[in-house]
């Protein structure tokens, strides 16, 4: 586990990743900044990636920034997690509406 990346949650919308550098770099040296998108819309999901040069700078911006305003939201800063290996999902229907297709209609008559 990489202890000097951190997950900032709790993000404005219009945050942007050079916001979070300028703002996380009070703790140290901040080495890559990623707040993550929608890969539909290109919003912010509200949250994001930022990794330091080393864990205790990574430590320090977590009690310094941990529920504290920032562009008017409480920051949620922790030591970012492994990502969890999820099962695939299956494929085909999906639940969702299907309109009838003509050849079925046909069938019917």
């Amino acid at each position: 586990m990489n202890e000097s990346r951190l997950y900032v949650g709790n993000l404005s919308y219009k945050t942007t990743d050079a916001d979070l550098q300028d703002y996380f770099s009070q703790a140290g040296v901040v080495t890559s900044c990623n707040v993550m998108l929608d890969k539909f819309t290109g919003r912010s999901r509200g949250f994001a990636f930022v990794e330091f040069a080393t864990e205790e700078e990574a430590k320090k911006a977590v009690e310094q920034f941990h529920n504290k305003e920032f562009q008017g939201r409480p920051l949620t800063v922790n030591i970012a997690r492994p990502r969890e290996e999820r099962p695939p999902r299956p494929a085909g229907d999906r639940g969702g509406y299907r309109p009838q297709r003509f050849e079925d209609r046909r069938d019917r008559a």
